[in-house]
């Protein structure tokens, strides 16, 4: 079972994004948008690693409490009420369909970690994440320009 961790982030928020997807300590995943919000490139770093995983087995740590809540919690009562909510329309909905099919589909357990608190494969992924949104790759793996709507 492979064991991922994700992060992703906007300077300025919104602003130029960047994710980053580790396995093994080392970076599989990197990209970026132009213009981009920390909650999107949150997102695109899941969907960067159930894509990587493709099917397999595995745990995905992230630190983003809203994307696990949406994964596990919301998007099924959304789905269900036709991709509404009672308080307004859904932020990033194509990304939300996106990301909840390949959940749904998928055999990964999410794993909420708290941002920023010394967890050193949090703390890694969250600088590849910055290095991605400077177009910053790593051996053998390129920064991909990605678009998450």
């Amino acid at each position: 079972m492979k064991i991922l961790w994700t992060d992703g982030s906007a300077s300025p928020n919104p602003g130029p994004g960047g994710y980053a997807v580790i396995c093994d300590g080392q970076p599989v995943r990197l990209g970026r948008e132009e213009a981009s919000t920390n909650i999107r490139m949150e997102g695109a770093a899941m969907r960067a690693a159930m894509q990587f995983l493709a099917g397999e087995e595995g745990e995905i740590h992230s630190d983003s409490e809203f994307w696990s809540n949406v994964l596990t919690k919301w998007a099924p009562g959304w789905e269900k009420n036709g991709w509404k909510k009672k308080t307004g329309p859904i932020k990033n909905l194509n990304l939300v369909k996106e990301l909840y099919e390949l959940y749904r589909d998928s055999r990964v357990k999410l794993i909420w970690v708290k941002g920023h608190d010394g967890i050193e494969m949090n703390e890694l992924t969250d600088l590849w994440a910055n290095k991605a949104r400077e177009n910053e790759g790593a051996e053998n793996v390129e920064v991909e320009l990605v678009s998450t709507e």
